[in-house]
Order: structure tokens, then C-alpha cells, then sequence
């Protein structure tokens, strides 16, 4: 099944770490947080990527051109007839992944018009490239074959601002960092779609918002249903939030590393 992901975002708030980087490329740990999310979906036997380009799409292009000579040992003979070796495979090989270019000023909804042409089947996945969940993408997808309607939604629990302090006396006895709030539902991204959305609520027009009007109109239709995630979901919309997502990778606590 394919996944479309809308990587046209700039990492405006995330200061002195994606000043010239779209948000997609904002690294966690060593990769690229649009590699942690793909990697997520891979795990599930979803490897057939349309990564939906905006924002200088052209480091991302970058990223999977070198891939292979930056993830491989490799031997290079110099000279003339030079030539180079890749020694060993990496764990990727087996990902199918088309760079769409979509407009750099275009919202999501036309960003999804457009990368459908890449479409095969009549249902496909989807999410934004800026957040990561452990959310379990093969009960998402039976759940939404189950509805038969044309749209799945993800529901998940807002991350906490705070932290949250027990106490005993004057002494803070432990300090716990509220993974989500306990009220309350949002849209965490991780869709489902049948083609038949893309036809009847989508349009080739730079300022469609897929939250807005096709979802808006989904929902009213009838056509719209949600899958409820209670576990790990984090967006990075903020540099508090990126350095959240690397203190857990780096420390081998990171929910969302669902591969081993």
C-alpha cells in the first residue's frame, strides 16, 4: 500500500537547528525525522513512498540520491578507470521512493491532489512529516477497510506542556513528563484513504487546505471515520519539542522505534 507524506514545511520555530532545512530533513539522532516516520510504516510492509515536495524539496532529493553511498560501506578505486564498490546492503533496499514535486507555496490539500497521480490502488496512507507515533499501522488499515467509508483519521491525546511534579512536603519525590493530557481528541495525522476521496473532495488549487474544506466536507458526508490512538504521539512544531524526541532517542527510549 502506499503512504503519501506531505514534506513542503519549513522548521520556522525550531531556531538554530532548521534555519535552511525543511522540517521533514530536522534530524533526530543521526536521520532525518521523515526517515524515522518512513521506517515506521516499513515495519508494517508499507514501503512504497510518494514523498510530497515544497519547501527546498531539493535537500530532500539529496537525501535519498546519496543514500545509498552514505548508509553502505563502499570501495573506491581511483583513477581513470576508477570505480566504486557498495560492500554491503542496508536495511532500505527494499523501499520504493518517488520525490514529487508539488509547489512550494502549495497547501496540503493540493499537495495530495497532486501526488495522486502516483497512485496505484484505490486505497492508500498518509500523514505529515513532522511527527512520529507508535501508532500500529496494520490495525489502522483494518479498521479502515472494515468502515468501507473514503477517509480515516488518526484521533490522539495533545502532548502535555509540562511536566508533572510529585510531591511530598517540600521535596519533589519524582518528575514525570506528561507523554499526553487524559481529555481530549486532535487530529494526529496517519490516514487512510480510498481514491475515491482524492476525486470528490480534492482540487488542483494552491490554497486547499486538506483540514479545512475536503476534510470539513468528508466529515459531513458521512465519510470521514477515526481510529483512536491512546499511545506515543509527538509532533516537532517547536525546538522544546525536538530536543524532547532526541533526549529519547539518544537516551533508547524513543516509543516510536517500533523496528529493531
Amino acid at each position: 500500500m502506499q503512504v503519501l507524506l506531505l514534506c513542503g514545511g519549513q522548521g520556522t520555530r525550531i531556531r538554530g537547528v532548521a534555519d535552511d532545512m525543511p522540517k521533514p530533513m530536522v534530524p533526530i539522532g543521526e536521520r532525518p525525522i521523515l526517515w524515522h516516520i518512513m521506517k515506521g510504516y516499513a515495519v508494517h510492509g508499507h514501503r512504497d513512498f510518494v514523498l510530497l515536495l515544497g519547501y527546498r524539496g531539493d535537500a530532500i532529493r539529496r537525501f535519498f540520491l546519496d543514500y545509498r553511498a552514505m548508509t553502505s560501506d563502499i570501495a573506491v578505486t581511483l583513477g581513470a578507470k576508477g570505480k566504486t564498490e557498495y560492500l554491503a546492503q542496508h536495511a532500505e533496499e527494499d523501499w520504493h521512493v518517488v520525490l514529487a514535486e508539488t509547489g512550494e507555496a502549495a497547501q496540503t490539500g493540493a499537495r495530495m491532489f497532486r501526488g495522486a497521480r502516483y497512485l496505484e490502488g484505490e486505497t492508500f496512507l498518509a500523514t505529515y512529516g513532522d511527527g512520529v507515533s507508535d501508532v500500529d499501522v496494520a490495525k489502522l488499515v483494518a479498521f479502515h477497510r472494515a468502515h468501507g467509508k473514503a477517509a480515516t483519521v488518526t484521533a490522539v491525546r495533545p502532548p502535555g506542556r509540562f511536566g508533572d511534579l510529585v510531591i511530598q512536603g517540600d521535596r519533589v519525590t519524582e518528575f514525570r513528563e506528561k507523554p499526553q493530557v487524559s481529555e481530549g481528541w486532535i487530529n494526529g495525522g496517519f490516514f487512510a484513504f480510498e481514491r475515491s476521496f482524492v476525486d470528490q473532495y480534492l482540487r488542483d488549487d494552491d490554497k486547499l487546505i486538506l483540514e479545512r474544506e475536503p476534510l470539513m466536507r468528508a466529515a459531513a458526508d458521512g465519510q470521514l471515520m477515526v481510529y483512536r490512538h491512546e499511545g506515543f504521539w509527538q509532533p516537532m512544531d517547536t525546538y522544546r519539542e525536538w530536543t524532547i524526541l532526541n533526549d529519547l532517542w539518544k537516551a533508547g527510549r524513543a516509543p516510536w522505534r517500533t523496528w529493531t
